[in-house]
């Protein structure tokens, strides 16, 4: 009961509207890969290598895209504040939403995919960083395990919407429901932690790079890791990885990643309360990073599993690597105000383009090696980076995070003059 009394406590406009804009972007995400085949057939393509490859530079596009919309938008949101990032992203990828429905052949699509991806990347660092803001140091971790639980439910409504309606009135639908949420936004008031700030110019993404802040940062994404390691590889992989261990019936990759979806899910919201509970995010985190270790072990070690097991592991190993929020909401604690914005808007977008080097590394080795054994050692080194970077982060549980970074080093934010009346 005092729980749920907590999690109504902090359940304000704030924190609900940035839990939908996640969903959202969480939903344009995944649709493409829901509608990749039947889209790219609708606009011409007949030969499976042609889907396969077209899809590929369409999902490379979009990625890239999130990698450039991660910089821009993190600058602009120390610049210029969290909740214009929040309009402008929301904006801007509403509409390339739409404009998917509309692309007539592959470039057109891959660069629809591009703007989409911009746009997707300011969404989350933003929203993370404004309720972070907004509530007391002891409720904000709640306040973000809503929005990032509200966000993975996006992943589910795509995977429903995308195989029940035609792939364009599926993409018109995301792009309806977003700027449908842009009303709501113009009720949000912005950070009072960035309003207050005198001098908008201190906000330079470069400080990131002195102080022994860079290697901060750097562990704040390798943290991250395990976590598109396993929907990139366990997950979508699943068939291959389970053909030599004798697993008993057909295992497919939608099966795995829609139940190992749901494990995030349920996960982003038990690592929240955990977090909440141990009152510590690095303990939450290391948990779980075990746990999952533990479960990769199961997955690729155990011959003779069924295919109800392995979508079992799947749904226990998305559980675990369900720490999204907790990785969001400590990266931004670990920095101060003027930086803050660009911490917690670029962090997520590099942990999702290290799928595409967990991936190399994965194809890499299963030349030489078997597929299962090839995903064990790559799995391996992300969980172990993963757990030595966690060792290097502070605990940011307790910490008031009204304060900014200087060349010298975290300095107390500086306050507003007053007048006298």
């Amino acid at each position: 009961m005092k729980f749920l009394r907590e999690l109504r406590s902090v359940l304000n406009l704030t924190v609900l509207v940035a839990g939908l804009g996640y969903f959202v972007d969480l939903f344009d995400i995944t649709l493409f890969g829901v509608v990749r085949v039947a889209s790219l057939k609708d606009i011409g393509l007949t030969d499976p290598a042609d889907i396969l490859q077209s899809g590929l530079l369409i999902y490379n596009a979009q990625m890239v895209g999130m990698m450039v919309g991660g910089l821009l938008w993190g600058v602009l949101a120390d610049k210029r504040g969290r909740l214009s990032v929040m309009f402008g992203s929301i904006l801007l990828y509403s509409f390339a939403n739409l404009a998917n429905a509309f692309a007539w052949d592959v470039t057109s699509y891959a660069v629809f995919r591009f703007l989409g991806g911009v746009g997707l990347a300011g969404e989350l660092g933003a929203a993370i960083t404004l309720v972070a803001e907004s509530l007391p140091k002891e409720k904000r971790g709640l306040g973000t395990t809503i929005v990032a639980t509200l966000g993975m439910l996006g992943i589910v409504a795509a995977a429903f919407v995308g195989q029940h309606l035609h792939w364009k009135t599926a993409y018109l639908t995301g792009g309806f429901m977003g700027i449908a949420l842009l009303f709501a936004r113009f009720k949000v008031s912005e950070s009072e932690l960035f309003t207050k700030k005198t001098d908008p110019s201190r906000a330079n993404p470069l400080l990131l790079l002195t102080g022994g802040r860079f290697l901060k940062y750097i562990c704040c994404i390798l943290v991250g890791v395990p976590i598109y390691f396993t929907t990139g590889i366990l997950f979508t992989f699943a068939p291959e990885l389970t053909a030599g261990l004798n697993v008993q019936g057909t295992v497919t990759a939608g099966n795995a990643i829609l139940y190992g979806s749901i494990g995030l899910t349920l996960g982003d919201l038990l690592a929240g309360v955990f977090s909440q509970w141990l009152k510590s995010r690095k303990r939450a985190v290391a948990m779980n990073l075990c746990a999952g270790f533990l479960l990769m072990l199961v997955y690729g070690l155990t011959p003779g599993l069924t295919s109800t097991m392995v979508y079992g592991l799947s749904f226990l190993i998305g559980i675990t690597v369900g720490y999204w929020a907790v990785l969001v909401t400590m990266a931004a604690e670990q920095f101060g105000t003027n930086i803050r914005g660009t911490v917690a808007t670029t962090v997520p977008n590099f942990v999702r383009g290290s799928a595409v080097l967990a991936a190399s590394g994965f194809a890499y080795l299963k030349g030489d090696l078997s597929v299962s054994t090839a995903a064990l050692i790559v799995g391996s080194v992300c969980f172990g980076l993963a757990l030595l970077a966690l060792t290097r982060l502070e605990e940011t549980f307790h910490r008031d995070l009204d304060y900014e970074e200087t060349a010298t080093g975290p300095q107390p934010a500086a306050q507003p003059s007053q007048s006298g009346t």
